[in-house]
């Protein structure tokens, strides 16, 4: 599997501490779009960079954090064929998944700890999308 991290400033940090623990897992590949650092940056650069890595099936998911989630998924949102999911516990990372077939998942660096930021990933890339009617209503979302 390989997975595309993008971060702002504000989401540099858990970026880093996700990147690392996704590293360590045997069949993971890690690509990161930045930023690289905590100096100010605007989000939608990497927002965009991650969902043209999904779209263009260059990675299989993405992972985005901003200081909220919500910026950096709206900017993900506006490449056509994305679903960016902003996700603020495991239960919503797994029905992104599981009922919206999500392809990215957003987070917020103030808003999650490091732990459950964590699982949170870790829910997402293990969750199957469930299909059957959940597949007409993606397919509605695509047209």
């Amino acid at each position: 599997m390989k997975i595309a991290l993008g971060a702002d400033h504000g989401g540099f940090e858990l970026k880093e501490k996700i990147k690392q623990h996704l590293s360590k897992k045997e069949g993971i590949e890690v690509i990161d779009k930045g930023t690289n650092s905590k100096e100010s940056v605007d989000y939608p650069k990497y927002g965009h960079a991650v969902a043209n890595a999904v779209v263009s099936k260059e990675v299989d998911f993405g992972i985005l954090v901003c200081t909220t989630g919500v910026g950096i998924s709206i900017a993900a949102n506006k490449i056509n064929g994305i679903r960016a999911a902003l996700c603020h516990n495991e239960y919503t990372a797994r029905l992104s998944r599981l009922h919206n077939d999500a392809n990215i998942i957003a987070l917020g660096a103030r808003v999650l700890g490091e732990d459950l930021g964590l699982a949170c990933v870790e829910t997402f890339i293990n969750t199957e999308f469930e299909g059957g009617r959940h597949a007409r209503r993606v397919g509605k979302i695509e047209q």
